[in-house]
């Protein structure tokens, strides 16, 4: 982002003060308040979603979150003279979630629960809103990918040491990808119209410690920013991400886990089919989806060292990631799944 960009502000009804540089975006202290000017990469459909949702969230009384500011001319999105679109939200001056302070991220849980809460919103009159979300759909994308890998790396003539190593991995998380979709399409029989009609609730997308911001030591309040990759799905969808890698760094810890999930039921209760989901997102191998689909489409030439690094802790996390699982199912419900 260059500095023409801060002429953006100029479409807007504030007095700028002062204007910095933050990441990937220019901070602005206004008389409307501190504010942030952010590129906007996705569609026009789905920003007037976004701030339909935010304005919802706030009325039924979760009053810490971003609001999207609209132009002179009532827009969401303003363009510079490249044609650049931009977008203009309050911002929080606070420090991101300690994902190591363990009360702190039992509190992030809460905080995402009374989230969930406020955000059941009707069917929004746009074409972002008529797609719904389905799950098995996301996986068996995930699986033709690394169906394609897979033989990529078979075909290939010379391998450098992460490939060879990748692949003599490589069929237990694959054959574990495609069992997992395959009986989660049994059981979490729902086509994307019935999910949409079933949840009203739109998830934040992206809920993790960079988004979820604390704004004064001597409170547990936490103000929510980020909402681009807000869609409509069922709340484990947030649920899971934050927990994934909270567990990932515990050496999924049973008992950070039940702290977790005890947390979110305090305020907001978890259904049969709200368990069996998130068993069926936690144990699907997102994670060895993520390497592979980093590797595959990055440059070959050279392969960083980091990935053969976040691929050896994957295989040294597995077991317990399967006793958690196991540990789970005890605990949560009778699922028939058994890892092979």
């Amino acid at each position: 982002m260059n500095d023409r960009a801060v002429s953006v502000l100029e479409n807007y009804e504030i007095d700028v003060l002062r204007t910095w540089k933050g990441r990937g975006a220019i901070l602005c202290e206004s008389d409307k308040g501190l504010l942030i000017l952010k590129e906007y990469a996705g569609p026009k459909d789905k920003i007037m979603f976004q701030d339909a949702l935010l304005t919802v969230i706030k009325e039924q009384g979760f009053q810490m979150v971003e609001s999207i500011l609209k132009s002179k001319e009532g827009e969401l999105i303003v363009y510079d003279q490249d044609k650049i679109p931009y977008i203009l939200k309050t911002y929080f001056e606070g420090r991101e979630c300690n994902i190591r302070d363990t009360r702190e991220c039992i509190q992030a849980v809460k905080t995402l629960a009374h989230l969930h809460n406020a955000s059941d919103m009707p069917v929004f009159e746009g074409s972002y809103d008529d797609v719904g979300f389905c799950i098995n759909k996301e996986y068996e994308k995930h699986n033709k990918e690394l169906r394609k890998v897979r033989k990529f790396l078979r075909d290939k003539s010379q391998k450098s040491n992460f490939e060879i190593f990748l692949l003599k991995h490589y069929d237990y998380f694959f054959d574990l990808a495609l069992q997992v979709t395959e009986e989660a399409r049994f059981y979490l029989q729902e086509t994307p119209q019935a999910a949409k009609v079933k949840s009203r609730i739109v998830c934040h997308g992206d809920y993790q410690y960079h988004n979820i911001l604390s704004l004064n030591e001597k409170s547990s309040d936490f103000a929510i920013i980020n909402f681009e990759k807000c869609v409509r799905d069922n709340p484990v969808r947030d649920l899971y991400l934050f927990m994934r890698k909270l567990l990932e760094k515990s050496g999924w810890s049973a008992e950070l886990g039940s702290a977790l999930l005890d947390a979110y039921n305090s305020e907001r209760r978890m259904t049969r089919e709200d368990y069996m989901l998130l068993y069926y997102r936690l144990i699907y191998p997102e994670k060895f989806w993520k390497i592979v689909n980093f590797y595959y489409n990055s440059g070959k030439a050279w392969i960083p060292g980091r990935n053969l690094e976040k691929l050896e802790k994957l295989l040294l996390q597995e077991p317990d990631k399967v006793s958690f699982l196991e540990n789970y199912k005890n605990t949560y419900g009778s699922f028939s799944f058994e890892v092979s």
